[in-house]
């Protein structure tokens, strides 16, 4: 005979397998089931514990009495793992129920303080198995308790009562019918006991064990797959009003090109690409009057929708007061007075602003923190021009700001650039640079504005390869043909 098998062990067999396939199954509908990864995995492996631990009680249960050897040794191992998993399965207990208060801030202390608890509950076990402190076998392989049997206990109702604190303690972050799942979990064990003690041969305590975790793990998945609905539903939501505010933003930046088609003076084009949906990057150019063009190039402090908000209320305001005919400095004084006006949240802005009067060629610009604009003559090649640069835009108020002049004879191009282009880093995080700028600037004869832009996007693009974007990519570059 290889097993002990009665009545009592039939009806046990026949409540392990109920709780093994119960278990099954909820193992099927978790894996399924839509919630954070790491969260359905920590569900899984919860489970396959319960499948071990009621196991091995069965297995130990059903080799009693036998004398062979090889079941010596086998159930001595089998009664070890079922006294460790009983004492892992209270650990993992305690950090699910601090999950489901969202105390994560203390889940690393209190951690460290369950896998001492069950590092010693570990070496009392294998100590344990040598002098018999908590349980023996006798010379006929019968399992019997010693009389510091409930010593074994001793770790899984510490961390037990540690699991009835948080509850009691964060009782008010966790959901009302999880709370009472997980109370569920911890009394069924401890009720199944007394009917153990009348009728001892039926393990109760197994089986309510197996269902009170079951009815636990369903009401947890259940509160997570709601929630998790609603952050999809509410995930779609942002999406689409993004998508809208990508679409808002795109529509506020020229777009159109060719820009001008009745002006042959000059050829203009540009580009934005966001690092986010939105950015905080932007580029304008306008007529301020019959013979004078108004071009701005400004980088937004931070990304994303506040970047976008703050970026629209400075382009309107920087594009006003250059319409209002103010010179390229008086035009940023302006704007920044008015941003300092309101700024709680302290956002600024770089912003570099010309004006070309389209007759002379004459390019007047002032610089307040932005890069420097490339400049390249008709015979040449581009170069950086380095402009004395002023506070930022939003900073303090009060600033004041130099401007100075270029003039751009037939055939010359002005490029306009945010450090998003710059600043853009490969897989080893090496930026771009200005000096490789200037080289995809000059690295053909280009002979549009577009042909500019596409040269150095490709560029930057081979550089950067599969590394993600994380500013703003955004140029503008025009090329003055004078007036016939």
């Amino acid at each position: 005979m290889i097993f002990n098998i009665s009545l009592g062990n039939l009806i046990n067999v026949f409540m392990i397998a109920a709780g093994i396939g119960i278990c099954g199954l909820s193992i099927v509908q978790i894996s399924k089931a839509p919630v954070e990864k790491r969260v359905r995995k920590y569900f899984v492996f919860f489970l396959w514990m319960i499948i071990g631990y009621i196991t091995m009680h069965l297995t130990r249960q059903m080799m009693e009495g036998i004398t062979m050897p090889a079941v010596s040794v086998a159930i001595r191992v089998v009664t070890f793992i079922e006294f460790f998993i009983s004492g892992l399965m209270a650990l993992m207990l305690s950090l699910m129920i601090l999950y489901s208060a969202s105390e994560e801030r203390i889940v690393k202390k209190v951690t460290v303080v369950l896998l001492a608890l069950l590092g010693v509950h570990t070496v009392m076990l294998i100590v344990s198995q040598f002098a018999g402190i908590y349980y023996y076998f006798d010379e006929n392989n019968v399992y019997h308790r010693a009389n510091l049997y409930l010593l074994s206990n001793l770790t899984p109702a510490l961390m037990l009562v540690q699991d009835m604190y948080i509850l009691i303690k964060y009782r008010k972050r966790i959901e009302k019918h999880v709370i009472v799942a997980y109370w569920i979990y911890i009394i069924a064990p401890l009720a199944a006991m007394g009917l153990q003690a009348i009728f001892p041969v039926v393990q109760f305590v197994i089986f309510a064990t197996v269902g009170a975790a079951v009815n636990m793990f369903a009401v947890i998945t259940r509160d997570l797959t709601e929630k998790f609905e609603k952050q999809r539903v509410e995930a779609s939501r942002i999406d689409a009003e993004l998508s809208m505010a990508t679409r808002i933003q795109t529509d506020m930046l020229p777009n159109i090109f060719p820009a001008f088609p009745e002006r042959g003076e000059f050829d203009i084009f540009a580009s934005m690409k966001p690092a986010k949906e939105v950015g905080g990057d932007f580029y304008d150019f306008f007529f301020i009057d019959e013979d004078r063009l108004g071009i701005v190039m400004a980088d937004v402090s931070g990304k994303g929708v506040p970047a976008a908000l703050f970026m629209m209320a400075s382009k309107i305001l920087v594009q006003n007061y250059a319409i209002m005919k103010k010179s390229p400095k008086e035009a940023l004084e302006a704007a920044n007075n008015q941003i300092c006006q309101s700024n709680r949240e302290q956002m600024f802005v770089t912003v570099w602003l010309g004006i070309l009067d389209l007759k002379t060629g004459v390019l007047t610009a002032a610089n307040a923190g932005h890069e420097y604009p490339a400049i390249k003559t008709p015979d040449g090649k581009f170069e950086l021009y380095k402009d004395k640069h002023g506070f930022v835009i939003g900073g303090m108020p009060g600033v004041r700001y130099r401007e100075y002049e270029i003039k751009l004879e037939k055939g010359s191009m002005l490029f306009l650039y945010t450090d998003g282009v710059a600043e853009a880093s490969n897989a080893g995080e090496e930026l771009f640079g200005a000096e490789r700028l200037t080289e995809a600037l000059n690295a053909e004869e280009y002979d549009t504005p577009s042909d500019v832009l596409g040269g150095v996007h490709k560029a930057v693009d081979a550089f950067v390869k599969d590394a993600p974007q994380f500013d703003d990519l955004t140029m503008l570059c025009l090329k003055y043909n004078g007036k016939d």
